[in-house]
Order: C-alpha cells, then sequence, then structure tokens
C-alpha cells in the first residue's frame, strides 16, 4: 500500500487527484487536518511518512514545501510552474523519448508539465526531433482553453448567477474568446522554449474560452520552415511514428474530422480523460499542428497520476 498525500488539497489540481486516487486501492491517502494546512511542522510530517507527495501550490508555497521534504525515498511531483526547467528536478512528459520515460521512474523530484506547455511540445517535438524543423525556427502559436485552468477564482467569475444566466445574443464581454498573456510572458513558455531545444523564444497566444475545459494548441507551420519537403501527410507520418508505442497520445490521420464538430475543431474531445489528439492541417504551403488534452487531465491531474504510476513502477494508466 502506497502512501501518498496531496500538499494543498483545496485547489482544482489537488481536488482532481483525490478524485483520481478515490479509485484505487493500492493507495492511502495521507490527510491533513483542514486547520493545520498551513502548519509547516505538520506538512512536513506527512510529506516525510508518505511515499509520493504531490504539491499542488503556488510557486513560492511549492518551493518551501519541496525544501521540507528529508525523506530520501519520498517522490515529489510538483504540479506548479516552481521546478519545470530547474535541471535537478525531472521534466515529467515520458512521452518525450525512452531516456525521459526511464528517468522519470528513477526520479524522486518531478516536475509536472503546464497545460498549454504539453499541447506546444506534444506537437512540436517530434518535427524538432527529426530535424524537419530547424532548431532556430521562428515558431508561432496560440491555445484556447476552458476558464477551469484559472482556478477558484476564475471559475467563480465565469460562472457567477449573472454570467450564467445570460440570454442568448446577449453580448456579455465574458462569453467571448479573449486573449490574454498579453506582454507575451506567458510562465509556460520557458518550458516549451526547453524542452522542444529551440534556439529562438516561440510567439505564444492563449485565449481564454467560456466553457469549464478542454485545450487546443495549435503551432502555425509553413513550407519554407521545413528542412526538405514534406507536407501535412508527411508531418503526420513523423507524428504517428514518434507516438506508436504510447498509451496516451493519439496522433490523428491527415484529414481525419474525429476531432471536428460540424466543421470546427472541438477543444473537449479529450475531457475526463489523460489522452492527447495531435492532428495536421493544412495544405503543402501551410499547416498547422494541433494537441487537445483536457487541461485538467493531461494537462495537469491526470500526468500526475502518470508520472506517479511511471516513479512507482506501476502500469501508467492505472486510475487513468
Amino acid at each position: 500500500m502506497f502512501k501518498v498525500f496531496v500538499d494543498g488539497q483545496e485547489g482544482t489540481t489537488g481536488l482532481q487527484i483525490y478524485d483520481r486516487l478515490a479509485k484505487r486501492n493500492d493507495v492511502e491517502v495521507l490527510r491533513i487536518d483542514p486547520e493545520l494546512r498551513k502548519d509547516v511542522n505538520e506538512r512536513q510530517k506527512l510529506i516525510n511518512a508518505s511515499d509520493v507527495t504531490f504539491l499542488c501550490l503556488p510557486d513560492a508555497a511549492a518551493k518551501e514545501s519541496a525544501a521540507l521534504c528529508t525523506n530520501p525515498n519520498t517522490v515529489v511531483i510538483d504540479a506548479s510552474t516552481a521546478h519545470r526547467v530547474n535541471p535537478d528536478w525531472t521534466y515529467g512528459m515520458p512521452e518525450l523519448s525512452a531516456e525521459q520515460r526511464a528517468a522519470i521512474a528513477k526520479a524522486k523530484r518531478i516536475a509536472n508539465p503546464g497545460c498549454h506547455a504539453t499541447g506546444f511540445i506534444l506537437g512540436v517535438h517530434p518535427l524538432i526531433a527529426s530535424g524537419v524543423i530547424a532548431r532556430n525556427a521562428n515558431l508561432a502559436a496560440y491555445s484556447i482553453t476552458g476558464y477551469s485552468g484559472g482556478g477558484k477564482k476564475l471559475i467563480a467569475e465565469y460562472e457567477s448567477a449573472e454570467n450564467m444566466s445570460h440570454a442568448a445574443g446577449e453580448s456579455l464581454g465574458i462569453m467571448a474568446p479573449a486573449p490574454y498573456a498579453l506582454a507575451l510572458s506567458h510562465k509556460h513558455i520557458p518550458e516549451m522554449k526547453k524542452y522542444c531545444e529551440l534556439e529562438n523564444t516561440p510567439f505564444f497566444n492563449p485565449v481564454l474560452g467560456p466553457y469549464y475545459k478542454g485545450m487546443a494548441v495549435t503551432v502555425a507551420i509553413f513550407g519554407n520552415m521545413l528542412t526538405r519537403n514534406v507536407g501535412p501527410q508527411g508531418l503526420t507520418e513523423i507524428l504517428a511514428e514518434h507516438y506508436k508505442d504510447s498509451k496516451f497520445v493519439k496522433v490523428m490521420p491527415f484529414e481525419s474530422g474525429d476531432s471536428l464538430l460540424n466543421n470546427r475543431l472541438n477543444p473537449t474531445v479529450c475531457n475526463d480523460t489523460n489522452n492527447a489528439r495531435v492532428q495536421v492541417f493544412g495544405n503543402e504551403n501551410m499547416m498547422q499542428v494541433t494537441t487537445i488534452i483536457d487541461n485538467l487531465g493531461k494537462g495537469a491531474s491526470g500526468a500526475a497520476i502518470q508520472n506517479m504510476n511511471i516513479a512507482l513502477g506501476l502500469d501508467e494508466g492505472i486510475s487513468l
């Protein structure tokens, strides 16, 4: 029986992790008294008593909690941004390579990827690794995401009685897609650049959608960016080869309509799963690679559980 502690159990990701752990009979969840959830000594005791601790905290608090762990056998999985490009932590995306999966299996400090970064890296990394896109390419991407990724405060804003009761046709600003992070310095960009091994920082524009969850991350690719003459079918084949043994990443056939709703891209098709759908659209001159995930699943709690399973030597799909 593995002992698991969630530090930051009241947040969206923490609650989702609890839901997934509740399906299992091989873990004992260590629970903290709500009145002691900010007590350093109590948290330290539970962290060091666990086989796995999930940090579902703001960055500064995650760094503080990580420092509390002195048990050399405890695996710490951080869902915050704090350690994602820290060389002392292992990046928790096993689909990068067989070597990355092996590193996660041995790691005691695992940084869970960001949701936007997950979509970007899954779509771009194999194309860089294959050499079909050069490392010095200037890439541009946008991502449409449900509002749940913003946490409790943003969820409450979108789900207020006033906003939820509007009539069809009313032009409430909150019900329109809203680009944000307009200083072009979104906190997921450093991991996008590092784990795709890009020389140049990608242009990234996230867009907040008026729906609960589901994410579609799209990267623009022009024919003159490619190092050899491959069109959308060729890019699809490169991606499919990279993910052929992946349990959770599925590359859709070129021109497949399975990710579409009335000929429009549906960012919710992977909701309530740990799956990712990667698909190429376009023509020989202009293409896009789009990755669809559940921003609370493969983009957060699902990936965290997957990393836990790998680190504990279990089937990575348990409770996913």
